[in-house]
Order: structure tokens, then sequence, then C-alpha cells
């Protein structure tokens, strides 16, 4: 891949990250406009950008490629399962099933659609919303599980939350080669296209939360971190290369892998009376270094 040019695109990235923690620090982005923003990607905006990424003549290269690419992302969680349960078994129960979730879960949608957009086009979002629908999955099921004390599964949310209905409606269109009216898709792409600014910007907003003197106060924010954007994309590489795979397969699936804690380890450590603090400065901090180990990781792949 052309260096300069990924730079460049995480450059803008950064800048638009920028601005959303200006308008946090000034008030202008509020904590309660700040969660109806997020509620806006998660339910509206991201699910239009996922139907129109489907909006392709039905291609058989492109349904094996999903296929393997959800067999990849399947392979991917459940070594982040693995590698959380053998690296975080001394720590406190509260701090060890943050590491553990932050290890699992990269915010592979408020990031890395934005991220594989400016790269690849809508192709990349098309192959994204299929890792995100594993990540959907895992993170209803296996990730409410690390918090709730009795293990409980929401299978419902698991498949029913509009990510993944957005995928089914998408795979619909795409499997039967349905062009939609051009009234209807010039508004699912007007829409659609606020994903990636509102995303960085909220991303923005939640680095302004914490301070830098209690970004260096705990060892273990650097070591879940490291896992998290080294660790887990290199290995994911290593053994993807041992196969004979597309190479956009691989490279959407590590650098996916390679994103920053996902912004949703805070709302899950606080709802089930976990390290919530301690959540939102790992996600702040992999998500400040991610801004130099994302361009790497890419030019490495």
């Amino acid at each position: 891949m052309d260096g300069k040019a990924v730079f460049e695109q995480v450059l803008i990235l950064f800048l638009v990250m920028l601005v959303g923690l200006y308008a946090r620090k000034r008030d202008i982005i509020g904590e309660g406009l700040s969660k109806s923003l997020s509620a806006l990607i998660l339910k509206i905006t991201m699910p239009f950008t996922i139907i129109v990424s489907f909006h392709f003549d039905f291609s058989k290269e492109m349904a094996v490629n999903s296929a393997v690419l959800f067999g990849v992302a399947l392979g991917i969680h459940f070594l982040s399962v693995l590698l959380g349960t053998v690296l975080y078994h001394k720590y406190p129960t509260q701090k060890r099933n943050v590491l553990k979730f932050i290890t699992i879960f990269s915010n592979c949608a408020f990031m890395g659609f934005p991220v594989l957009d400016s790269i690849y086009g809508r192709i990349g979002i098309f192959y994204a919303s299929i890792y995100v629908m594993t990540f959907n999955i895992f993170v209803w099921t296996y990730g409410i599980m690390l918090f709730s004390e009795d293990g409980q599964k929401d299978l419902k949310k698991a498949f029913l939350n509009p990510g993944i209905l957005s995928v089914g409606i998408g795979l619909v269109i795409f499997l039967f080669s349905i062009q939609l009216p051009r009234p209807i898709l010039q508004i699912l792409e007007m829409v659609g296209s606020l994903t990636s600014p509102l995303a960085m910007m909220i991303v923005g907003a939640l680095l302004a939360e914490v301070s830098l003197k209690e970004l260096f106060a705990d060892f273990l924010i650097y070591y879940g971190t490291f896992i998290r954007l080294i660790v887990i994309p290199v290995i994911s590489l290593l053994i993807l290369n041992l196969f004979k795979l597309p190479e956009i397969i691989v490279n959407v699936s590590v650098i996916l892998s390679a994103m920053p804690a996902a912004a949703n380890t805070a709302i899950f450590a606080e709802t089930y009376q976990a390290d919530s603090l301690f959540a939102s400065r790992i996600i702040a901090i992999s998500t400040l270094f991610s801004l130099l180990t994302i361009p790497l990781i890419i030019l490495f792949i």
C-alpha cells in the first residue's frame, strides 16, 4: 500500500477527531449529545452505510470471500478469547474482565469503517460489515458473560441489533442484485456519509473526558493497549499468511483487528459494575496510540 496515502488518510481522521475533542472541551458536544450521536451512528447512519456497501451486482467471488472472511473473523475472536484468558488471569477481577473485553473487541466499526472506507471505498465497508457481524454476535454473548455474574447471554440483541439487520438487508440486495431506486440510494448514501466524521468526532469527545495525568497512572493500561494494538494484529497476520487467502480478506481482517479498544467497553463495564473508569482510560490511551500503530500495521501488511 502507498505509505503516503495511508498516512494522509489517518491524518485526516485524526484531525476530524480533534474537532470532536475541541467541541467536547468547549461543551459544544455535551455528555447527553455525545450519547445521542453514538446512538444515531449505531442505529441509523452506520446501518445505512452498510446497506449501501452491499449495492453491488452479485459476484460469486465476493460471496465466497464473504464466507471466508466470516470464518476468519470467528477465528480472530476465538484467538483473542484464548489470549485474554491466558494473559490476564492474575489480575483483579474487575480490571481482568475489562482487559479481556478490550483484547477481544476492537473498535472495528467506529474507527474501522472510516479507515477502510478511506483505503478501499465501498468494497472495504462491504467486507468490514461481515467482520462486524461476527463482532456483534460475540459482544452480545461472550461480552456480556464476561461482566455478568450469572453469565447470561442476550442472543436476541446479538441477532436483532441494527448492525446485523442491515447486513441481512444488504445480503438480500447483493445476492439478488436488487437495484434500489435512485432517490432511496441517494438518501442512504447521504445519511450514511455522516458515519465516518461523526464516529471520529465521538472518539475525540471521549478522549476529552480523560486528563493526561490519569492516562499515565496505570501500567495495565499500557499492557492492555500493547496487546490490543500490536499483539492481536501481528499474530493474526502471521497465522493468516500461512493460508493462501485473497489479499483483501487478509488486509481487512488484520486492519480491523488492529483498531483500538471498542468504544462500548466502558458502557458494558458501567452497566455490570466493573471498573468503568479504568475502561474509559484504556479506550482513550489505545485510541491515542492507534494513530501511530494503525499506519504501521497497514504498511507492514
